[in-house]
């Protein structure tokens, strides 16, 4: 069943989700070599609550980060930690937000320094595949 929502409602929905937005390329500008997937989720945590938000994976069924990172060949919904990032990595960042009541979540696949062509080529399309379908 689809429950329609008020202009009200989706306004909230849409405010929520520029702030995933804003969250997503502060983050992507932030991946390089050397940085541990617990400073990104730092850097989220602190970026989303000055936007007057909340991190809405923080808590959710006990998970303890405010993003999830995936390096790699992780599939989906890793724990960011101290692991550093390498060049030729790829890692998948995926961001939630609260606000006012209202939940965005994205993500995006970033690579880390200069990848490889295969690397680059898994990005491309699954950018492609999701716009496709």
């Amino acid at each position: 069943m689809i429950i329609l929502k008020t202009p009200e409602q989706i306004e909230g929905i849409r405010e929520a989700s520029k702030i995933v937005a804003k969250t997503l390329e502060m983050l992507k500008d932030a991946v390089c070599v050397g940085v541990a997937t617990e400073d990104l989720d730092r850097k989220a945590r602190d970026f989303i609550r000055n936007c007057g938000a909340e991190p809405a994976f923080l808590g959710y069924k006990g998970y303890p980060k405010s993003i999830c990172t995936s390096i790699n060949e992780e599939v989906v919904h890793g724990i960011p930690s101290a692991r550093r990032l390498k060049e030729g990595d790829i890692i998948s960042i995926d961001v939630g937000v609260k606000r006012d009541g209202f939940y965005s979540d994205a993500a995006i696949t970033v690579g880390v320094g200069r990848i490889g062509p295969l690397a680059e080529k898994l990005i491309k399309s699954t950018e492609e595949a999701l716009y496709d379908s």
